[in-house]
């Protein structure tokens, strides 16, 4: 298996994806830009905007590769060599507050000395929680990582909340899902082949993940005090991507087209001086809710009083 057998296959997702949320979405449809990197290699950005469901969404495909610049090899700590990586990443902003927002990256890395790995994930930023759907969520990760390992959920969903995390702010992004870097035999025991073969059920249980989410919540009704708090809550998402996100510095580190590295950015966000939603509202119930640690799977009227 050689990377460009890795590259062709998330080059073909990114079709397979793109293809299946415009039906979902059932009106809106990408536009695309090729773009090449000075450096070496390039990617192909698929933008969705005001669409019936999707206000703005990006699935963004890259393969890039040549001499890693200064602050990659700093930031990773590598030796010095020339580097490959490529990848698809993708985050739907929708209109409906209901509707939760969404993110999945699948990612392969090597260089010419031998180093190699895999990254990626999926999780889900509710505006607001809904534990019955955060606990479906889970669940299906959790199926997709137990065909390869009984120890991958539990790790990576444990990486998801430590990582989807806004130190600043004391809360999560949003409940999490699974995340994991730097995948490979070292590290799980398992070949090239198989890491492979899981980073691909990743990426092909997003599409009908998000049907469902879509099937639930896309028509609810909603109010102008809800739609605020869907700009407010975006507002979290751009500050974790801007301050914490490593695929948003690894992008500006590699001199990436800022276009598509900054795609994962709403149309229109919000913030308030001191926003304290009211006590007992939906809304301070969310932000109670954005916690390390949950166990969603096993989410019970319990545990939310426990939390709350």
């Amino acid at each position: 298996m050689t990377k460009e057998h890795i590259q062709e296959h998330f080059s073909l997702l990114q079709e397979e994806i793109c293809t299946a949320l415009e039906q979902i979405d059932g009106t809106g449809r990408f536009c695309q830009d090729f773009w090449q990197r000075a450096g070496g290699g390039g990617g192909r950005t698929r933008i969705m905007q005001n669409g019936a469901l999707i206000e703005k969404g990006g699935v963004n495909f890259s393969a890039v590769f040549g001499q890693p610049p200064a602050k990659m090899l700093e930031a990773l700590r590598l030796p010095p060599a020339d580097f490959f990586a490529t990848g698809l990443s993708i985050v739907l902003h929708p209109f409906n507050p209901m509707m939760p927002i969404i993110h999945m990256n699948v990612r392969y890395f090597e260089m010419t000395n031998g180093i190699w790995w895999f990254g990626g994930g999926i999780d889900l930023t509710p505006h607001y929680v809904v534990p019955e759907q955060a606990a479906w969520f889970h669940r299906q990760l959790k199926v997709t990582c137990d065909r390869y390992d009984a120890h991958f959920y539990p790790r990576f969903k444990q990486w998801a909340d430590e990582y989807f995390y806004l130190r600043h702010r004391d809360e999560t992004r949003g409940i999490g899902g699974i995340f994991f870097d730097h995948l490979n035999t070292e590290q799980t025991g398992k070949t090239k082949e198989e890491l492979f073969a899981f980073v691909k059920d990743v990426g092909w249980v997003f599409s009908p993940m998000y049907a469902y989410l879509a099937m639930l919540n896309r028509d609810l009704p909603f109010s102008e005090r809800q739609q605020k708090w869907q700009q407010i809550r975006r507002g979290r998402y751009v500050e974790f991507n801007l301050i914490w996100d490593k695929g948003t510095k690894f992008g500006l580190d590699t001199e990436g087209r800022i276009e598509s590295i900054l795609m994962s950015l709403p149309p229109l966000a919000r913030w308030e001086y001191n926003f304290q939603p009211e006590p007992g509202s939906p809304e301070e119930q969310t932000l109670q809710l954005l916690k390390k640690g949950i166990n969603w799977i096993e989410f019970s009227p319990l545990e939310l009083s426990r939390i709350v």
